[in-house]
């Protein structure tokens, strides 16, 4: 059974809505559209929301909608909603999220894909691969010239923060969520989801809780349900100081990037080799390769390798990095393929 409007508080939550004079729906639209020109979203853009029916993509549409019956914006408004098959009663989500939509005058588009079928074929998590179909979803959706606005919120880049410093990454992983990624951005990123989950109440709207979203079984549930709250326990305004820590991490990760294409051009001989003859410092080699490498980054122990081959003596090696791609060293040059 998935529970439809109301919902546990969560410890370190905003102030209710009902702290102040204004509507709530009021207060919505504003958290919206201060992301929408924080991110610089035109005002006459086609605007694809991605909405599950959860309260944070629900206050993205009812907020969205707001802005636009207002006239504060002239956005080309479409929502849009991906069934993951993951549980028996997941069409009704897709139909309350239709059904929300039409009330409000705007058009959805639904599709049911089966992830968990689609994690095996492609030997990947379920939240992996239902996170990549869901963005190709919304990528056909919106058309080369549109945009997509997803409903993540402030305990969202919490929690990646968190997950990603307990897997061990480095200062990419520590961004959190990035505001805005190309045509994709991320309204809510400044709220907190207890403040647009009372806003909600205050308001009248309904909203959908997915039972799995309780699942321990899942580590980013236990992040949100135990950790995030003990921590703003013991120091309240933890999740704010987690997302200002992300900020400075990006800053910092943009700083270093810059300085590894500078030294990734100086390396590059004129038939595409880099030259690793004077092997810069691991640090800066390893983010040099991932950048001459591209997407998808290889592991961590495939970079590792990678370097130690090339500032070794032996040479005509190769080393695999993954996704059909290799790399021969030869005479301490790195040639990749």
């Amino acid at each position: 059974m998935v529970e439809q409007g109301t919902h546990k508080p969560l410890a370190g939550g905003s102030n209710p809505p009902s702290a102040t004079n204004l509507d709530p729906l009021v207060e919505i639209a504003a958290a919206v559209g201060r992301g929408a020109s924080a991110l610089q979203v035109p005002d006459d853009a086609r605007l694809v929301l991605a909405v599950s029916g959860g309260p944070d993509s629900m206050a993205l549409l009812h907020g969205a909608a707001r802005l636009l019956e207002t006239d504060a914006v002239a956005w080309q408004l479409t929502v849009a909603h991906l069934d993951h098959a993951l549980r028996p009663d997941s069409p009704d989500d897709a139909r309350f999220v239709a059904d929300a939509s039409a009330a409000l005058g705007l058009f959805c588009e639904v599709r049911r894909t089966d992830v968990a079928a689609l994690a095996r074929e492609e030997g990947r998590s379920i939240e992996e691969a239902g996170r990549d179909a869901r963005y190709r979803f919304l990528a056909e959706v919106t058309g080369a010239d549109g945009w997509i606005a997803t409903g993540h919120t402030a305990d969202d880049a919490a929690e990646t923060v968190l997950l990603n410093l307990m897997r061990g990454s480095g200062t990419a992983g520590l961004r959190g969520i990035p505001a805005r990624r190309g045509r994709i951005v991320r309204l809510l990123l400044g709220e907190r989801r207890e403040w647009l989950r009372s806003a909600l109440d205050a308001a009248g709207i309904v909203y959908r809780l997915d039972p799995s979203n309780e699942d321990a079984a899942y580590l980013r549930n236990r992040v949100r349900g135990e950790l995030l709250p003990l921590m703003e326990a013991l120091r309240p305004g933890a999740v704010g100081r987690i997302v200002q820590f992300a900020a400075l991490a990006a800053a910092d990760d943009d700083l270093l990037d810059d300085v590894a294409a500078a030294e990734l051009e100086r390396r590059r001989t004129a038939d595409g080799e880099l030259d690793w003859r004077d092997p810069p410092s691991a640090a800066l080699g390893g983010r040099v390769l991932r950048l001459a490498i591209g997407a998808p980054a290889p592991s961590a122990e495939r970079i590792e390798a990678l370097l130690e081959a090339a500032a070794g003596p032996r040479g005509g090696l190769s080393i695999e990095l993954g996704g059909g791609r290799s790399a021969s060293i030869r005479e301490r040059r790195i040639r990749i393929e």
